[in-house]
């Protein structure tokens, strides 16, 4: 009898998760479009709420206030950014770990687009609103992974020449890219947007360049 009660209280949790992540992952795509559009003076509660196609409360339910969800949109593509580069260690195969998170960051500017510009715009504009964000912490992970790929220097897995910072810094700019400036890059390639075929081709071609520049590519 335990049991079943236990079991029936696990499942209500997961379900009741499960509903409180499609809601906050609802809110956010909302809110990715109403602060790319109109930007956080511009941007407003009720307006996300109706792109999302939720009551007012419910925004307010998950997130205190639009400063709130202001962060958590910013939080959440950085997030997205450094998970895949969170677990590295010296043991791993560099070109294996490079080319995954090519593949992953190219992906991110495929899917979260929005998110990509108002992180940019929010740095461009002196980044005012991420102070807590880019604390100690923030830059304690950083020099872990430029510790790693140092490491990987150190054991001949790297070219000697890649400073590992700005090697990191080069493959966020470069595939950050494709989603900052996708209006400028459909305007070069006469299209509306790029489409999934460029995303393949931008793929490849910034692995073979930063792999065969790291020297683990013939």
């Amino acid at each position: 009898m335990l049991f079943k009660i236990d079991s029936h209280q696990s499942q209500k949790a997961r379900r009741v998760g499960r509903i409180r992540k499609q809601n906050e992952t609802l809110i956010l795509r909302a809110a990715e479009e109403e602060f790319a559009e109109k930007g956080f003076a511009g941007a407003s509660i009720n307006a996300i709420a109706h792109r999302a196609g939720l009551p007012k409360a419910n925004i307010h339910y998950y997130f205190k206030n639009k400063m709130g969800l202001y962060i958590a949109v910013l939080s959440n593509i950085i997030d997205l950014w450094d998970e895949p580069l969170s677990s590295i260690s010296g043991d791993d195969d560099p070109a294996e770990v490079l080319t995954i998170y090519i593949r992953q960051k190219i992906a991110f500017s495929q899917e979260y687009p929005l998110a990509s510009r108002i992180f940019a715009s929010e740095i461009i504009s002196g980044a005012h609103n991420m102070k807590d964000y880019f604390s100690e912490d923030y830059h304690r992970w950083f020099s872990g992974r430029v510790a790693v790929f140092q490491q990987w220097i150190d054991q001949g897995k790297l070219d000697a020449k890649v400073a590992p910072a700005h090697l990191l810094f080069m493959i966020w700019s470069t595939t950050q890219h494709y989603a900052d400036f996708s209006i400028q890059i459909a305007a070069a390639l006469n299209k509306p947007s790029p489409d999934v075929e460029d995303f393949a081709i931008a793929e490849e071609t910034l692995i073979h360049i930063i792999l065969k520049g790291c020297g683990v590519l013939a």
